[in-house]
């Protein structure tokens, strides 16, 4: 049985999860299709990790809260430079950049399974890489015209990330006891 305050955590955390997706996609699209909406979407999508930041900050204050936001900025720049360099063919530099979101991806679980016991580092690592690969999925599938694929892709991405986000949440609950 959960608690109201367990709930309403719980998709707060999920609606932060479900917006990162959304956003990505869009962006993805945006940035395949070079759509007139390109600058807006990724604005919009950068907003995410401010709002993971206000969501942390009254847990781990600002300072930890600041640090996931860089960290999950960080992540998204990457994202849509890989998806820029593949559209351009430039394969080297997509290389470059993919290594460097994946780098990213481990920090990012390092870091979670350092600020909440609840949270392990290997679980963070194996979510962040497999919604890593999901993403890389619907870019590449969306640049080559696969686009039914690539909404496949975008799907699992979406049952993957709630996942995420009910472990962040539960994490959150089960340290700060919130009943």
């Amino acid at each position: 049985m959960f608690t109201k305050k367990q709930v309403d955590l719980r998709n707060h955390f999920r609606m932060l999860w479900e917006q990162h997706a959304v956003w990505t996609w869009s962006t993805i699209i945006s940035l395949v299709f070079g759509l007139p909406i390109t600058d807006s979407v990724v604005a919009r999508l950068l907003r995410n990790p401010v709002d993971f930041e206000r969501a942390l900050q009254p847990y781990y204050g600002g300072r930890i809260a600041a640090a996931f936001r860089d960290l999950l900025r960080e992540h998204l720049v990457l994202a849509a430079d890989l998806v820029i360099a593949a559209k351009a063919g430039n394969n080297e530099a997509a290389a470059e950049v993919e290594r460097k979101w994946y780098t990213n991806a481990d920090a990012i679980a390092v870091f979670l399974g350092r600020i909440n016991p609840f949270w392990s580092k290997e679980q963070w690592r194996m979510m962040m890489r497999r919604h890593l690969d999901l993403v890389k999925a619907q870019a590449v599938n969306m640049l080559t015209g696969n686009y039914e694929t690539s909404i496949a892709a975008y799907d699992e991405n979406e049952m993957h990330i709630l996942t995420m986000a009910d472990v962040m949440a539960e994490g959150i609950i089960k340290q700060f006891h919130i009943y």
